[in-house]
């Protein structure tokens, strides 16, 4: 049960006295976030729905039970898929020790996603740190730090012509462009456009659009889709194809995504 009072806004969690601030709320479906940034480290946690996350270092894709880990001071802009239902916690940086310097999405595991619940029952003033609540945030705080990440990010070149030329891409991985016309797109030789997109994003061009498709095949996921649907939409030669991918990305069939989080 969640108290009342964690659905008052968040707005002024960066001057609350309590380690741990947690904030629960809903949201439509298109709803826009504008950039912005928070003082406190964030877990962005999706109980359903969806929502990508859009950051300087590349876009992050959260469906239901996962989490985005945000750092302090990290701007990030959202947009939500579908009707989703979301709770937060907003963290002190120095109650967080060894925080991830970088924004990751990480699974949670039962046992976190009923912490949060239980956390959560309690209003929100007064938090006492010896307290009851206390002692669940602390042990929210270390278990963070043993969940596993998921490869729900896809890095984005850092120069503004790489970036154009593959902007579209990210958004829809399904139109296949080749390297050829992609460097074509960047004014690049395709040697050249490799090198550079290797070294900005730290993949070939040839696994960023495999990331890239992978991600949207879990938003798609989220959605209820069909795996052959998806598998077709996303150009794969066969629904095994494309089975075979996902399990290589994910260590599951995307039969299986979803029910390994419950």
């Amino acid at each position: 049960m969640i108290h009342p009072s964690v659905y008052a806004s968040a707005a002024a969690q960066d001057d609350h006295a309590a380690p741990v601030i947690a904030y629960a709320a809903e949201a439509e479906k298109h709803t826009r976030g504008e950039p912005h940034s928070h003082a406190r480290h964030q877990l962005f946690h999706l109980v359903s729905g969806s929502v990508t996350v859009e950051t300087a270092l590349g876009s992050f894709v959260v469906p239901p039970e996962r989490a985005l880990w945000m750092p302090s001071g990290m701007v990030h802009a959202t947009t939500y898929l579908q009707p989703s239902s979301l709770r937060f916690l907003y963290f002190r940086p120095e109650a967080v020790r060894d925080a991830p310097a970088t924004p990751s999405v990480i699974r949670i595991s039962p046992l976190l996603r009923e912490l949060i619940l239980a956390y959560m029952a309690f209003p929100r003033d007064p938090v006492v740190a010896d307290g009851p609540a206390g002692r669940i945030a602390a042990v929210i705080i270390d278990q963070i730090a043993t969940e596993p990440v998921s490869p729900l990010h896809l890095p984005m070149p850092t120069s503004e012509r790489l970036r154009r030329a593959v902007a579209d891409l990210a958004a829809d991985p399904a139109s296949a462009i080749s390297l050829q016309d992609v460097a074509r797109r960047a004014a690049l030789s395709q040697r050249s456009f490799e090198r550079h997109f290797r070294a900005e994003t730290g993949l070939s061009y040839r696994a960023w659009l495999r990331q890239a498709r992978l991600m949207k095949a879990v938003e798609w996921l989220s959605f209820g889709e069909a795996v052959g649907d998806i598998a077709h939409r996303l150009g794969y030669e066969g629904a095994s194809a494309f089975v075979a991918s996902f399990r290589k990305a994910f260590g599951v069939t995307p039969g299986r995504y979803f029910a390994d989080a419950a």
